[in-house]
C-alpha cells in the first residue's frame, strides 16, 4: 500500500476520479431510460423475428404449435370422445330400441375405424392415432353390447375369453391393413394376453392349469417378438418380449411353488420342464435372447428337483438333484461350445450360466449347513473333558452330495470362472463335503475323529504341494477350519485332546518345514504349531492339577522355546515369533493369570525376560522396548497387589529410565529434539501426578508438583529446550489454576449476573480492535518457540 505521492495529493486524485465515474454513471442511466422509452413506442416488426430485446439479439416469434402440444390436444380429444361413448352406452342405452342401439353403435364404430385411413392420406398421423383409439374402444363397447343383448345367459369369464381373442385378431388385422398406425397392433398384443388365462379360469383350472395357460401365452408372445408370425415391427417386439417375460416368469413361479408344496408330483415337474423347453427354443431362434436360455436352464433344474419325493432328509436330496441337473447343463454347454458350433451361442451361454448359478447356490447352502454344524461343536467349551461323548450330529449325506456335485460343476473345465479360482472353489466344496460326511448319526466318536483327521491331513498335503497359489490357499483354509473343528470336538475327553492336539501340532510343524510350499502356507503352519504347543502346555498344567493362574507360567515355555530356536527357523521365524508372543506372553498367559495379581506380575516379568533375551540378537533390538513395557507392567501389577495407591510409585520407575535414556541420546546427538529425548519421560512423570493433584484435597502433592514444574520451566528456558519449557509451564499453570479455582468461584459468585457477559464482550472488542498486533505477537511467540530444541 506504499505510494510515492504525498497522502493529501493522492486523496485529491482519488476524489476526482470518483466524481468522474459518478458523472459517467448518471449519463449512462439517462441514456438507458431514453432507449427503453423509444423501444416501447415503436410497433412490433413483422417477419420471423419478434421485437428486439433491449441490448440483445432479436427474439424468435412463437411458431406453430409443437408436436408435443398437438399430441396433448389430440389425446384430450380422444379421451373426451371415449368418455362420451362410455356414458352413452351405460346411461342412454336403455332409451333406444334394439334396432336403434345396433344402428348407432355400428355407425359410430364404422366411422371411427374408417376415418384414420382418410386422415393418413392427408398426412395427419397423430389425429389418425387418436381417432383409431376411439374406434378400438367402440369395438370393446360393441362386445359388451352383444353380451348384454344376445348372450346374457352365457358365462361371463368364458365370453370374455372369446371376446378378447376376437378383438385381438380384429385389431391385429386392422393395424396390418392401415400399416402406419401403432396403437392398433399394441392393443392387439395387450388383448392377446387374456384369452388363454381367462379360458383356464372359466374351466376351473387350478394353479398348474393357470401356469400352463400363462406359459402358452408367453410362448406365443416370444414367437411374435421373434418374428415367426410375420410381425417384425419394433413397436410390437418390445411389448411382446415384456409380456413374454412377465407371463413366463409367473408360470415358472407357480410351478416352483407347487413343486415345493407337493414334492414328487409330476404336474409341477412337467410345467417346469415345459418352461425350460420354451426358454431354450426362444434362445435358439433369437440370437440375442441368452436370458431366455438362462431361464429355461433354471426351469429345467427346478423340474429335476421337483421329482424327488418327500421323506426324511429329502430337502437336501432335492437340492442335490437340482445341482446334478445343473452339472449336466454346464457339461452340455461346455461340450457344445467345444464342438462344431451347431448350438447357438445364446443357448450355450444361457445354459452355462444357469448351471453355474444353481451350482453356486447349492454350494452356498451346503457350506452354510456345514458351518452351522461346526459352530455347534463349540458347545463343548461349557464343560471341557466331560467325557460325555455326545451323539455326533451333522448335515448328513444329502449335504455332502450337494457339495460334491457343486465341486464337480466348479471343476468342469471351460466354466464361468477362470481355471485357478474355479479349482480353488471346488477344493473348498469337496473338502467341506468330505469333512461333513462322517458327522451323521450312528458313527462312534473315534471313527469321526479318524475320518476328519484324514481329511485335514489330505487338505494340508494339497496346500503344501499344490502348484497354483489360489488352490494352495484354499486347501490351507480348509485344513485350518477342519483342524479347529476337530480340536474343539476333542476337548470332550483327555485322551482325545492330547492325541488330536499332538498329531495336529506335529503336522503343522512338518508343513512349516516344507521348503516347496508357499510362504503364506508355511507361515500358517508355523502359527498352528505354536498354537497347539501352547494348548498342550495348558492341558499338561490341567493334568498336573495346577490352578488356572499358574498354568500361565507353563504356557510361557512356548515363547521361551521359540526365542531359543528362532535363529534356526528360517523364513517362518517371523510368523513363529509373532504367534509365540501373541499365544504365549500376551494372550493366553495373561488371560490365565488375570485373576491372580501376584502370579500375573510374575508372568509379565518372565515375558519381559523372554523379550529381553530375544533382543540380544541384532535384528531383534526393538524387542527391548517390549521388554521394558512388560517389566514396567509387572512392577505396576505387583504394586497394585500390595495395595499401593500413589500414582508416582507407578510413574517414576518408568519416567526415570526414560529420562536417563534421553540424556544419553542428547549426549550422543546434541541436535536431537528435546521432544524425542525427554517428552516421554517428562509426560510419564508429570501427567499422572497432575491428574491425581486435581482430585487431591491436601496441599503436599500440588506443592511438590508445582515446584517440580517450575524447576522444569526454568531449566527449559535456561537450556533453550522446548519440551521441559512447554510441559513444565503447562503443568505449572494447571496447578496454579487448581489452587486458585475456589477463590475464583467465590469471586464470581459475588459479582452481579450481568458483569461476566459484559467483561467477555469488552474483551472481545479489545481483541478485535488489536487483532493485527495480537497476530504479530503470536507469530513472534511461535518463532521464538520454534527456535528452541
Amino acid at each position: 500500500m506504499d505510494s510515492p505521492l504525498p497522502p493529501a495529493h493522492e486523496l485529491a486524485l482519488i476524489d476526482g476520479e470518483l466524481a468522474r465515474l459518478e458523472a459517467r454513471r448518471g449519463y449512462l442511466l439517462a441514456r438507458r431510460d431514453w432507449l427503453l422509452r423509444l423501444l416501447a413506442a415503436q410497433p412490433a416488426p413483422s417477419g420471423r423475428f419478434g421485437p428486439a430485446a433491449p441490448f440483445g439479439p432479436p427474439v424468435p416469434a412463437a411458431a406453430a404449435a409443437k408436436p408435443s402440444a398437438q399430441n396433448v390436444l389430440l389425446t384430450l380429444g380422444a379421451v373426451l370422445l371415449a368418455v362420451a361413448a362410455l356414458a352413452f352406452t351405460l346411461v342412454s342405452w336403455g332409451s333406444l330400441g334394439i334396432g336403434g342401439r345396433s344402428a348407432v353403435l355400428a355407425v359410430l364404430t364404422a366411422a371411427a375405424l374408417a376415418a384414420p385411413a382418410a386422415l393418413l392420406r392427408r398426412g395427419l398421423r397423430s389425429t389418425a392415432e387418436a381417432v383409431a383409439g376411439v374406434g378400438l374402444l367402440l369395438t370393446v363397447l360393441d362386445a359388451y353390447a352383444v353380451r348384454a343383448v344376445g348372450l346374457s345367459g352365457a358365462d361371463g369369464v368364458a365370453y370374455a375369453a372369446w371376446a378378447s381373442a376376437v378383438l385381438a385378431g380384429g385389431w391385429a388385422g386392422y393395424g396390418a391393413a392401415l400399416g402406419r398406425l401403432r396403437l392398433p397392433v399394441l392393443a392387439a398384443v395387450g388383448a392377446a394376453q387374456l384369452p388363454l388365462p381367462l379360458a383356464a379360469a372359466a374351466a376351473g383350472a387350478g394353479p398348474l392349469g393357470a401356469g400352463a395357460a400363462l406359459l402358452a401365452t408367453a410362448a406365443l408372445d416370444a414367437a411374435l417378438a421373434a418374428g415367426t408370425a410375420g410381425v417384425v415391427r419394433r413397436a410390437v417386439r418390445v411389448p411382446a418380449w415384456v409380456c413374454s417375460g412377465v407371463l413366463g416368469g409367473t408360470a415358472l413361479a407357480l410351478g416352483l411353488a407347487r413343486s415345493l408344496a407337493v414334492p414328487g408330483a409330476a404336474g409341477p415337474a412337467l410345467l417346469l420342464a415345459a418352461g425350460g423347453l420354451v426358454g431354450v427354443a426362444v434362445a435358439w431362434r433369437e440370437p440375442r435372447a441368452s436370458a431366455a436360455a438362462l431361464a429355461g436352464g433354471l426351469a429345467a433344474v427346478a423340474a429335476a428337483g421337483a421329482l424327488v419325493p418327500a421323506g426324511a432328509g429329502s430337502a437336501w436330496w432335492a437340492v442335490a438333484a437340482r445341482v446334478a441337473a445343473a452339472l449336466a447343463l454346464a457339461a452340455v454347454a461346455v461340450r457344445a461350445g467345444a464342438g462344431s458350433g451347431a448350438v447357438p451361442g445364446a443357448v450355450r451361454r444361457g445354459l452355462l450360466r444357469a448351471g453355474a448359478a444353481v451350482a453356486a447356490l447349492g454350494a452356498l447352502a451346503g457350506l452354510t449347513a456345514v458351518a452351522v454344524a461346526l459352530v455347534a461343536r463349540a458347545a463343548v467349551l461349557r464343560e471341557v473333558w466331560a467325557a460325555t461323548a455326545p451323539q455326533q450330529g451333522g448335515p448328513g449325506a444329502g449335504v455332502a452330495a450337494v457339495l460334491l456335485l457343486a465341486a464337480g460343476a466348479l471343476w468342469l473345465p471351460g466354466g464361468v470362472l477362470p481355471r485357478p479360482p474355479a479349482v480353488a472353489a471346488a477344493v473348498v466344496c469337496g473338502g467341506a463335503a468330505l469333512f461333513a460326511a462322517p458327522m451323521g448319526p450312528g458313527l462312534p466318536a473315534w471313527a469321526v475323529f479318524a475320518a476328519q483327521l484324514g481329511v485335514v491331513a489330505a487338505a494340508g498335503v494339497a496346500a503344501v504341494r499344490a502348484p497354483a497359489r489360489a488352490v494352495a490357499l484354499a486347501a490351507a483354509g480348509c485344513a485350518a477350519v477342519g483342524a479347529l473343528s476337530v480340536s474343539l470336538a476333542a476337548l470332550d475327553g483327555r485322551a482325545a485332546t492330547f492325541a488330536v492336539f499332538g498329531l495336529l501340532g506335529a503336522c503343522c510343524a512338518l508343513g512349516a518345514a516344507q521348503g516347496a510350499a508357499a510362504a503364506a502356507v508355511r507361515a500358517g503352519c508355523a502359527v498352528g504349531a505354536v498354537g497347539y504347543a501352547a494348548a498342550l502346555a495348558v492341558a499338561l498344567g490341567a493334568v498336573a492339577g495346577l490352578p488356572w493362574s499358574w498354568r500361565a507360567v507353563a504356557v510361557l515355555a512356548v515363547p521361551a522355546l521359540v526365542a531359543a530356536v528362532a535363529a534356526r527357523l528360517g523364513p517362518v521365524r517371523v510368523a513363529a515369533e509373532s504367534a509365540a508372543a501373541g499365544a504365549g506372553a500376551l494372550a493366553v498367559a495373561v488371560a490365565l493369570a488375570a485373576g491372580d495379581r501376584p502370579v500375573l506380575a510374575l508372568v509379565l516379568g518372565l515375558a519381559g525376560a523372554v523379550c529381553a533375551g530375544a533382543a540380544l540378537r541384532p535384528e531383534r533390538r526393538a524387542l527391548g522396548w517390549a521388554a521394558g513395557v512388560l517389566f514396567a507392567a509387572a512392577a505396576w501389577v505387583r504394586l497394585a497387589a500390595w495395595g499401593v495407591a500413589v500414582p508416582e510409585a507407578y510413574a517414576l520407575p518408568v519416567a526415570v529410565p526414560a529420562l536417563v535414556m534421553g540424556l544419553l541420546r542428547r549426549r550422543r546427538d546434541p541436535g536431537a529434539s528435546s521432544w524425542s529425548a525427554y517428552g516421554a519421560g517428562l509426560g510419564a512423570a508429570l501427567l499422572p501426578s497432575l491428574v491425581a493433584a486435581w482430585g487431591d484435597a491436601h496441599w503436599q502433592r500440588p506443592l511438590l508438583l508445582g515446584t517440580a514444574a517450575l524447576a522444569l520451566t526454568l531449566a527449559g528456558a535456561h537450556r533453550r529446550l522446548r519440551a521441559p519449557l512447554l510441559l513444565g509451564g503447562a503443568v505449572l499453570a494447571a496447578v496454579a489454576l487448581h489452587e486458585l479455582a475456589p477463590y475464583v468461584v467465590q469471586v464470581v459468585g459475588v459479582l452481579p449476573r450481568w458483569l461476566p457477559p459484559a467483561l467477555a464482550g469488552l474483551l472481545l472488542l479489545v481483541v478485535g480492535a488489536t487483532y493485527e498486533k495480537r497476530l504479530r505477537d503470536a507469530r513472534r511467540l511461535r518463532a521464538a518457540i520454534g527456535r528452541l530444541r
